[in-house]
């Protein structure tokens, strides 16, 4: 097994795990989606802004990818813009995410990656092979509260957990 599996596998996971939610997300109207459910970000689209918001600026520190047009927490909620424009926006994010795990070699990035974080006000340096990791962790995370609020809106989106991904051998 290459080190590639696990960053193609979990690029592979997060395109299946934003289609699975989306395809939920779709079937409530635009403003449950927009309603305040009490999750962090308060909203099912506000949180899917904000994931979309923090996989482009990690992508744009590992590489050759564009940051995000926004420049702050807050700003993040509007990232995607419209529903159907958040929505072409991802999928189009998720096939270059699988694309660039594809070709992936750990060896061109820098062994520490430096940002100025506005959420803790400082500069931070943290090892490379910390960052992948939370890249995919992050998703994760918020893609939780996306999905207990389609559970509280009465939808039930499919599977989430990693064995269940249709071909999952194939990232061996």
């Amino acid at each position: 097994m290459s080190f590639n599996y696990p960053i193609v596998a979990m690029a592979h996971y997060n395109q299946w795990q934003n289609n699975n939610l989306i395809n939920a997300a779709d079937q409530v109207s635009d403003e449950d989606r927009q309603r305040d459910l009490g999750a962090f970000f308060n909203s099912i689209e506000k949180t899917f802004n904000h994931i979309l918001w923090g996989d482009k600026i990690w992508l744009s520190r590992f590489g050759d990818f564009s940051p995000p047009r926004t420049t702050s927490l807050e700003a993040s909620l509007s990232e995607g813009g419209t529903w159907e424009e958040f929505k072409a926006e991802r999928r189009t994010l998720d096939q270059k995410m699988i694309e660039w795990t594809s070709q992936f070699d750990i060896n061109t990035l820098p062994s520490e990656i430096k940002w100025f974080s506005k959420a803790i006000n400082q500069e931070i340096s943290r090892p490379t092979a910390i960052l992948l990791p939370h890249l995919f962790n992050h998703q994760t995370h918020h893609r939780g509260q996306i999905h207990a609020m389609l559970t509280r809106l009465g939808q039930k989106p499919g599977a989430t957990d990693l064995p269940f991904m249709p071909d999952v051998d194939t990232y061996l």
